[in-house]
């Protein structure tokens, strides 16, 4: 498994993003592995991403971001500015952070207009190695409906433009207006998904396969299945911890029965996405092992004790603790609102860039 993660630089006096995602980038490669690309930018100037080496254990997979992050953090900090682990800008300026100067992020700007202005979100990406493409296939089929209850665990975007929006991931709502993206769609095979995609782009409807923004898809660059819809978390515990979960979800899917066939109606799990981006763990969702919803803390409790029963990975009880606390403390969101309530925009501040 691997992880990538994408974050925000602000500036440390006034919290607004900071265009200089090439400057910390180099500074930051320079105490990172030189054989490889760990540090990345991406579509804003503001913004930048790690990506972990493969790795075996969830040892491994602390390790790497624990040095990745503290090693941008330091960059970002040499430059003027801090780290921030949070699923949206909580602060903007009135004027847009420019694209960063590749040839396709220039063509997406041109093509979204505002959408791309207002893309200052950052999401946590798990790679889970599936060599078989029709395997990655049913068992993205098999997670579908259980999308939705990792996203309300990780939600932790609730600010945008110095305002509560009312949701615990607002990420998932902007990020949901691009053309291809939310739940991924059913299929039967990798050739009926390959078809699917195929589709798309002779329709146009997205000039080519990078574009595919489903909450979980097939990687199109490694032998993985790729699960976006978490937001990046304010600490690696908990990234780590819902890494683990994920993983542990994946490996069940390839071994128990069929899907949930109330799943394959979308507007189901369309909907179901929604109440988990508005009310994170204080939803209400339907998922499999269920007749009917259930709040997600009781939900995430019974699919724990399922899992904990069908697994021998020694890395397990150090995820159910680390869930069960997220449960008990909150998730990235209740923290932000948590920091508002009790030490306004700095305590904030704070509170998104500790765990940088």
């Amino acid at each position: 498994m691997g992880v990538e993660e994408e974050y925000l630089l602000i500036d440390e006096r006034t919290g607004l993003p900071a265009a200089d995602s090439r400057r910390v980038r180099q500074a930051a490669r320079r105490m990172c592995d030189p054989a490889g690309d760990e540090v990345q930018l991406e579509l804003l100037q503001a913004q930048i991403e790690i990506a972990t080496p493969v790795c075996d254990t969830l040892d491994q997979l602390s390790d790497h971001l624990r040095r990745l992050r503290g090693n941008v953090g330091e960059a970002a900090r040499a430059a003027g500015h801090r780290l921030a682990c949070t699923g949206c800008a909580p602060y903007r300026a009135p004027q847009p952070v420019p694209v960063t100067a590749t040839e396709r992020y220039h063509a997406m700007r041109d093509d979204s207009r505002l959408l791309a202005d207002e893309q200052l979100i950052c999401g946590m990406h798990i790679h889970l190695g599936i060599p078989d493409r029709d395997v990655a296939v049913s068992v993205l089929t098999r997670l579908r409906p259980w999308l939705p209850l990792l996203l309300a665990l990780g939600a932790n975007s609730p600010f945008w433009e110095g305002d509560d929006t009312g949701y615990a991931s607002w990420r998932t709502l902007i990020f949901g207006r691009w053309p291809v993206s939310g739940p991924p769609p059913a299929c039967t095979s990798a050739a009926d998904y390959d078809a699917r995609v195929a589709g798309l782009i002779d329709a146009r409807v997205v000039p080519d396969r990078s574009h595919l923004y489903w909450h979980a898809r097939p990687s199109e660059g490694y032998p993985t299945l790729e699960v976006r819809v978490l937001d990046v978390q304010l600490h690696p515990d908990t990234a780590v911890a819902l890494a683990g979960l994920t993983r542990a979800l994946a490996t069940a899917c390839l071994t128990e029965g069929a899907p949930d066939r109330r799943f394959d109606h979308p507007e189901i799990l369309q909907g179901t996405t929604w109440l988990a981006a508005r009310h994170g763990l204080d939803a209400e969702l339907a998922a499999p092992l269920t007749d009917r919803p259930r709040p997600v803390r009781d939900l995430t409790r019974a699919l724990l004790e399922h899992l904990g029963s069908r697994t021998d990975d020694p890395a397990w009880p150090d995820v159910s603790t680390e869930i069960h606390r997220l449960l008990d403390q909150g998730n990235g969101a209740q923290r932000q609102r948590h920091a508002v309530a009790t030490g306004g925009k700095d305590r904030l501040l704070r509170t998104i860039t500790d765990g940088c």
